[in-house]
Order: structure tokens, then sequence, then C-alpha cells
């Protein structure tokens, strides 16, 4: 279930972090608190008419619980506003403000709020498994629900860029509808293994079909053309960004890692016009991954195939310049098949 709490045009009202109070001073943050074992303890996920955008939670009495501990970490710490909330069957989303400096650390409020959850969760394990009151382990008959729920203490980012808040009020409150497409277009969302393309293995996700297209093309902006649109001469950069566009118009399906800003616009022009393309990504996928918010419709769509050459690695953060090389090299080879 969504919830907004308080504040009306939240951008009006930001401020960046003060010098010298980060985690306690004035900021945003984002905060999830999930079910490790990804049980859907805290609700249900409704879709009347099988209409995605009608999807809602209906929450159980954790999840009733789990909420409620907003209001108390809302209560006890008056500087904190929460801008947005929604509950999914097996985890919470909120985006919150400090709205000036605290005597304590954000990171230990939401530590305070995760000790309050823990509590309901200790209390629902222990009505379904009373055998974990007296020692016995997890392989009783309680099955998979015989572990205390909250094991994992809540994830916190702060929002430091201009931009983010709206962005991740917008994740917050979609994300019943994205669960809803996910749940009734499972193909296009799946994880799929060891798709062989050329001699090369590749995970993938999204619409596969798009790999029996009769054409290919790739999109690599050169740094060429980037360097003589730089210096004044950007015709060669607009004619092949321009040529990209009329290939998909043609029938083609553009083939990318789409890295550079000329190649993201030339994506942005594909999306825009509902054009099937082929995404090769810098890291594969974690578990219960889904597309970006930009990229989820066009997949739920089959207008989009995300390929990764290399297993998931939770510990990237930006790709190298030999990724890039490798991956513009894999566009050609998949283009050339």
């Amino acid at each position: 279930m969504i919830g907004d709490l308080t504040v009306q045009n939240p951008e009006n009202q930001w401020h960046w972090q003060e010098p010298g109070t980060a985690w306690r001073g004035v900021g945003v943050y984002h905060v999830t608190l999930t079910v490790p074992s990804r049980e859907p303890l805290l609700g249900t996920l409704v879709i009347p008419q099988g209409d995605p955008t009608l999807a809602r939670v209906e929450r159980t009495a954790l999840g009733n619980a789990v909420v409620d501990e907003l209001y108390v970490m809302c209560r006890h710490y008056p500087a904190i506003r929460i801008f947005q909330f929604c509950l999914m069957p097996d985890h919470l989303h909120a985006v919150i403000q400090v709205t000036k400096v605290m005597q304590t650390s954000i990171r230990s409020v939401i530590r305070g709020y995760w000790q309050g959850v823990k509590k309901h969760g200790r209390a629902y394990t222990l009505a379904i498994s009373p055998e974990l009151n007296s020692g016995a382990t997890a392989e009783g008959s309680a099955g998979a629900f015989a572990f205390p729920v909250f094991t994992e203490r809540p994830f916190i980012r702060p929002l430091s860029r201009r931009g983010q808040l709206q962005v991740m009020i917008r994740y917050v409150k979609m994300n019943p509808q994205r669960l809803a497409t996910k749940r009734l277009m499972p193909g296009f969302f799946r994880v799929q293994t060891d798709i062989e393309i050329g001699g090369r293995s590749y995970d993938g996700v999204g619409n596969v079909a798009l790999l029996q297209a009769e054409r290919f093309a790739p999109v690599h902006v050169r740094r060429a053309m980037v360097d003589a649109a730089a210096h004044g001469d950007s015709q060669p950069l607009r004619d092949y960004m321009n040529g990209c566009v009329l290939a998909a118009r043609g029938g083609s399906v553009m083939v990318s890692p789409f890295i550079s800003p000329d190649e993201k616009r030339v994506m942005a022009v594909l999306l825009q016009e509902q054009r099937p393309f082929i995404l090769l990504a810098d890291n594969g996928f974690r578990d219960y991954y889904k597309p970006t918010e930009a990229l989820f419709d066009a997949c739920a769509a089959g207008r989009v195939l995300i390929l990764s050459p290399w297993p998931y690695d939770g510990g990237k953060k930006r790709i190298s310049r030999a990724d890039c090389v490798a991956l513009n090299a894999m566009a050609e080879e998949i283009s050339s098949q």
C-alpha cells in the first residue's frame, strides 16, 4: 500500500546536508527494509481487473505493524518527515527528510526503527513457530518460516543529487504497478541464462525473440565524431545519430551498450518511438532484478532485450574502459550474425 505523509511540493523544501553534519544534518534519504527470505509476509498484491495500474497491496497484521513503526519513529523524532512510503509483500520503501540537525544520526534513528520492527517480526515468528522458543532448529515443522523475520538491517541511502528526490518518489509510488506487470508478463522479466550468440554465452532479461530479427545494426558513436563536434564540426555526429534512428525506423534492431551521452540520446529516441533494441549491460543480473524505470515499460511490451556476458558483481560501481571496448565489440558481433 502506498502512503503519503505530510509535505506538499517537497522539491521546494529541498536542502543539502550542512557541512560537518553528515548523517545528522538536514537531508533526504531512501530507506528499504526487506524480508530476507522474500516471503510475502507483509501483504498480498491485488490486481483488480487484471490492470497493473490499479494494483495495490493489502497489508497483513505484520505489514501494518511495520508501517505503524514509521509513525512511532516520527513521533520520537519530530525533525523527521516522510515524503513517501510503499509497503510491498516482502519489503518496505520509505523516502524521508530530516528537516533540521538532530542530536543523533539518521543511521541511529533507522536502527531504532529496525529494532522496533524486529520485535514484531520475532513475535510473528514465535506465533507460527513456537518450537523456536524452546531452541528448536529451522528444520522442524515450521519449515521456511522458522527464523526471525527481520535479520538484515534496513538499507539507507542519502539522495545527494538534485532531481533524485522526485525520481525516487515516483519509483516508490510505482512499485505495486511494476510488480503487477512482472506478475502478468513473467516471461519478459525472468532472467534467462546461457543465451548463445556467435559462440558467446549471455544472460538476458526481456524479449529473446528479438534475436530472430532479420536485420541488426550497432550504435557506436566514435571518439573522432565527438572530438570533431567539440571543435565545431557536428555534421558527422548528427549524420551518424540520424542514420541510427533511420535504420531503426527501417526495421533494424539496434544493438549497443549505449554508454556515451550521444548513444543514450539515440536510445531515448528508440524508446520514444517504441523501436526494438538490444542493450548490452556491463553487469549481470542480481536476484529479483528489474529494469530501470526508463526501460521497464519497453521491456513489458517486448521491445527490449538486455544482455550481459558477465555474472552480477555487487561491488561494481562504474564501467571501465576495458568493459566499454569489450561491449562495443560484442554489439558488432551480434549485429553481424
